[in-house]
């Protein structure tokens, strides 16, 4: 059993102690996370795990030959070869090891006197060569390769020509063909897509050696590890179980130091206030000094940033009809030759949560970017409904922050009024705490100004938010105040995302592209994905969620299909009924969004109406008082009727 452990290990960063006698045990069959607070120091001690930094003391013990692969959070390049030979470079340990079994043969000839010590470590080398799959390394690399989403065609391709993202993709291709001991692993999904991250689920789950991993997707780490270490204050401390198991425990444990912790923040808030309110009052001036003292001397309870309540809601979305966008056969491509859109049809409705789903490539952000009207080079037509209004988000965005403004000042001059107040806490939300909030705009790395311009974002009044990877430079616990705040939202969110926990929190309908082809799933992820499993079976499966199951609108060529419905048992419609059916919906569909249309007219002639009454030239003449009032009547019945009309009509689409 290969294991590697590390005794009483510390390190210190001038006086700010980073790991305080730390120990860790990674033996075979070990399936662990390293968790903590940004900054905690996690990254550091998979470091010195890797033997990339020296700690100030303690011990490592290793079994003899036990081999570590490490992977960072970025950083790495590749050039100089193709992917499948730099792929080969991994196995540079098997190489080593048929070349020292090869000058044993050679000794072995010349029937050396420690024949006996020499044929025995040949032997010992044999089954290691074995066991470490080396023979096997074509196929064990191609399965890797395809596994991560590189295509056959790139293998050829030379390493310089992938982006970052993709290097980063090799390097983790590399440290799993190793099939190492030990298996290091920070961040490992953060260029990975839905279907890459999948992948490795299943590669950890059977992993046989040991493994330890930094990440900030909660469903991967619960699907894949089986014990937590977590770093606090320079302290390690170990918990069995899953991830969800652990935040658990852990806040059970540590509702003590919550509680001890928000009744220090109410005490520093009233200090603090004094001194702002009296400190320039002579006199206050002694009594503001004096609960500064009182400030300065505190000792400051921490506790982990995903312990702290930070809840923001967004500002009220503006009303909207109930279909807010509508996409009717559009075509998209880049080259002229190959289709990404081909006729595409969707259809949004308000309140919706639509997530995007498909590999890389399929067509995901060229969709938002033309539902947001930032790509017009499509054929065919975009409509919005009444009083929709976009925000759009991705990681583009960042390249609008700009500026000498500090990230406080720039987020408070764009929330609204009743927001302000909160400025602070959700800025701690999306990662700028302390000073942070202080850095100008122009020295902001490119993933800080992207959670700035998400941020920003949030805080407008729309009512159709379309966001493209909005979590990518966010940690677990950033995800979950977005998360919530988005569930929250009372408009409609068009959205990407390659994190599974966070798609399954938010989406009620899945929309699948394929390059040139889509497919609509009604209904959750989790239904999204037994059907995609029962359809890889050969079978249509229960809708395992309570009700029947949901209709599926399928396109191969970019032309709606017939929904599959319980209707199907009884037989096909035909071509003319199912065309006649169609011209029908459309009909209805029309009459409703004219209806909303002449209902979002009428509320603003209603609107004002009343802004009327608050003009003095109006209350303070009766006449004029008495027919502004009887305008209103008229259009409040009018708006009656109108409402009446549209839900009558809507129940008719349903």
């Amino acid at each position: 059993m290969a294991f590697v452990q590390f005794s009483q290990v510390s390190l210190a960063f001038g006086n700010r102690d980073i790991l305080k006698n730390v120990s860790v045990n990674l033996k075979t069959g070990t399936k662990a996370a390293l968790t903590g607070a940004n900054g905690a120091g996690k990254s550091t001690l998979i470091k010195i795990m890797a033997g990339l930094i020296e700690p100030d003391s303690g011990t490592c013990v290793a079994e003899r030959g036990a081999r570590i692969a490490y992977l960072p959070q970025s950083g790495l390049t590749h050039r100089g070869r193709s992917l499948m030979e730099e792929a080969d470079t991994a196995f540079q340990f098997g190489y080593e090891i048929q070349a020292e079994i090869d000058r044993i043969g050679d000794e072995l000839k010349k029937n050396p006197p420690n024949m006996q010590r020499l044929l025995e470590r040949h032997s010992e080398l044999l089954i290691k060569l074995e066991d470490s799959g080396w023979h096997r390394r074509a196929a064990a690399a191609e399965s890797v390769l395809l596994g991560l989403g590189f295509s056959r065609e790139d293998f050829e391709k030379r390493t310089e020509e992938f982006s970052g993202g993709w290097q980063m993709r090799i390097a983790l291709a590399k440290a799993l063909m190793q099939n190492p001991d030990i298996l290091l692993l920070d961040e490992p999904t953060n260029y990975l897509d839905i279907e890459a991250r999948t992948w490795l689920e299943q590669f950890l789950q059977n992993f046989k050696g040991a493994f330890l991993l930094v990440s900030h997707d909660r469903y991967f780490l619960d699907v894949t590890i089986n014990e937590v270490y977590e770093l606090f204050g320079g302290d390690l401390k170990h918990y069995p179980g899953n991830f969800t198991h652990y935040e658990k425990v852990r806040a059970v444990e540590l509702q003590t130091l919550i509680d001890s912790y928000e009744q220090q923040q109410k005490e520093i808030q009233k200090l603090e206030d004094f001194i702002r309110r009296f400190g320039f009052k002579a006199s206050k001036a002694a009594q503001a000094q004096e609960r500064q003292k009182m400030l300065d001397k505190m000792v400051r309870i921490e506790i982990p940033e995903s312990l702290k309540k930070i809840h923001f809601t967004f500002p009220a979305a503006p009303h909207a009809g109930r279909l807010v966008l509508t996409l009717d056969n559009v075509s998209k491509s880049y080259d002229g030759e190959h289709m990404v859109l081909d006729n595409f049809n969707l259809v949004v409705e308000n309140g919706e949560r639509l997530v995007v789903a498909g590999r890389n490539g399929a067509g995901k952000s060229t969709l938002l970017k033309i539902a947001a009207g930032v790509d017009q080079n499509f054929t065919g037509e975009i409509k919005l409904g009444a009083g929709v209004k976009i925000g759009y988000f991705s990681q583009d965005s960042a390249e609008t922050i700009a500026g000498s403004q500090t990230i406080i000042d720039y987020i408070e001059s764009a929330a609204p009024m009743e927001l302000v107040p909160k400025v602070r806490d959700m800025l701690g939300a999306f990662l700028f705490r302390g000073d942070d909030v202080f850095k100008s705009l122009d020295v902001l790395s490119g993933g800080e100004k992207s959670r700035v311009a998400l941020l920003c974002l949030l805080l407008r009044p729309v009512n159709l938010l379309l966001l493209d990877e909005p979590t990518n430079h966010l940690d677990m616990h950033s995800k979950d105040v977005l998360l919530s705040a988005l569930k929250d939202f009372g408009g409609s969110v068009i959205f990407v995302s390659h994190d599974r926990g966070f798609i399954e929190g938010l989406a009620t309908r899945v929309l699948e592209l394929t390059p040139g082809q889509f497919r609509n799933f009604p209904g959750n992820y989790a239904y999204y994905l037994q059907r995609l499993a029962d359809e890889e079976a050969g079978t249509v499966g229960e809708f395992s969620f309570g009700t029947a199951v949901p209709a599926v609108t399928v396109s191969e060529t970019g032309t709606a299909a017939a929904a599959e419905t319980g209707a199907q048992s009884s037989g096909q419609l035909s071509w003319e009924e199912e065309k006649r059916t169609k011209a029908e919906r459309r009909k209805k569909e029309k009459l409703v969004q004219q209806l909303e249309a002449e209902i979002d007219r009428t509320e603003k002639q209603k609107a004002a109406c009343e802004s009327q009454m608050a003009d003095p030239a109006v209350y303070t003449d009766g006449e004029k008082c008495r027919k502004v009032q009887e305008q209103i009547s008229e259009i409040t019945a009018l708006l009656d009727n109108l409402n009446e009309q549209w839900e009558q009509a809507a129940e008719q689409l349903l």
